[in-house]
């Protein structure tokens, strides 16, 4: 005689609750039935050790239940977007896999390539390259939302959008107001692509405001922007304030404005782009842009649900800490 045990089916299941097979069904998954008649369902599964074959749930379905979600998570707040999707999903009963794009069209096309093969019911991404031909390989079937970014090569893509205007001319126009005429914008080494305006605006409104921009490229994650920074910081025309298209950017400049000896925000103020929850953990504690993460989240596994029709535009708030002050100051 077998040592392994034969796993449980539906069928045993309904035989112990005594009912049909789709009462049983809807009973465990708690969509009919009386709350007696689930709570008696769920409890004989449990003596049972009955689990869901996703197999085979997947085959009557034709759903899998899985939802793919990437970003580059090299980045801290992409990091933390993913962990809150992942539980909204799992709030509904559904699964995400989780891949990192790494900043790297190349990588995120064999991530689109992966959630096809899956055939995931759907993918919440936010895209390193919005207008790539790639996103297509992602049949009408499933249902994709982009965060941040609008994805112009696939037609009926949902999109969670960022009023990048507004959160760039915010952040400038604090430091223009603080005195700072020339700034570094620190920005993600990413495509320049027609859906990705912040780096674009940033040029333009800079030149409303009259700011003279320095603009640098450096990779996402910190550790390796550092060494970005620290070059924008060893100019002899440095400037007196970085603007940083990302928190993750922001800490970089810290590293690098502490290897170099400069004070902040004494000898140079700081401003993120993102409201990481390490922002406010930071000495001194970092000036940036924050997004209702929750609000993002709720409104993407929404759209991805197809409960909001229209597009969804979220307006960052600038929040003011010790990283920013008059040029010279202290």
């Amino acid at each position: 005689m077998s040592g392994v045990e034969k796993r449980r089916t539906l069928q045993d299941l309904a035989d112990a609750a005594g009912l049909s097979l789709a009462a049983t069904s809807y009973a465990l998954r708690g969509v009919r039935g009386s709350p007696a008649t689930i709570e008696r369902v769920r409890q004989i599964a449990a003596d049972l050790g009955y689990t869901v074959d996703p197999i085979a749930r997947a085959l009557a379905s034709g759903r899998t239940g899985s939802v793919g979600v990437s970003g580059s998570l090299r980045d801290l707040w992409q990091q933390d977007l993913s962990v809150l999707l992942t539980r909204a999903l799992r709030r509904q009963g559904r699964y995400a896999t989780i891949a990192d794009a790494d900043a790297d069209p190349a990588q995120e096309r064999l991530i689109v390539e992966q959630f096809a093969a899956q055939r995931v019911d759907g993918a919440l991404v936010s895209p390193v390259d919005p207008t790539a031909d790639y996103w297509r390989l992602l049949g009408p079937e499933i249902a994709v939302v982009a965060i941040g970014d609008a994805l112009t090569t696939r037609p009926g893509t949902g999109s969670v959008l960022f009023d990048n205007r507004y959160g760039v001319q915010t952040a400038l126009a604090h430091l223009a107001t603080l005195g700072h005429r020339r700034i570094g914008l620190l920005a993600p080494a990413l495509p320049s692509t027609p859906g990705r305006p912040a780096q674009v605006l940033a040029a333009a409104l800079a030149g409303d405001l009259g700011i003279e921009l320095v603009e640098i490229s450096a990779p996402a994650a910190t550790a390796d922007a550092v060494e970005a920074a620290t070059a924008l910081l060893a100019r002899a025309d440095r400037p007196t304030a970085v603007f940083c298209l990302s928190d993750s950017l922001a800490f970089a400049v810290y590293r690098a404005a502490r290897d170099t000896g400069l004070r902040l925000p004494g000898d140079l103020s700081v401003v993120g782009y993102d409201d990481h929850q390490l922002a406010a953990l930071v000495d001194p504690a970092l000036t940036t842009m924050a997004w209702d993460e929750d609000a993002i989240v709720e409104a993407a596994v929404s759209q991805l649900a197809g409960a909001v029709a229209q597009v969804p535009m979220f307006r960052p708030e600038l929040i003011v800490r010790g990283s920013t002050a008059p040029p010279g100051s202290g």
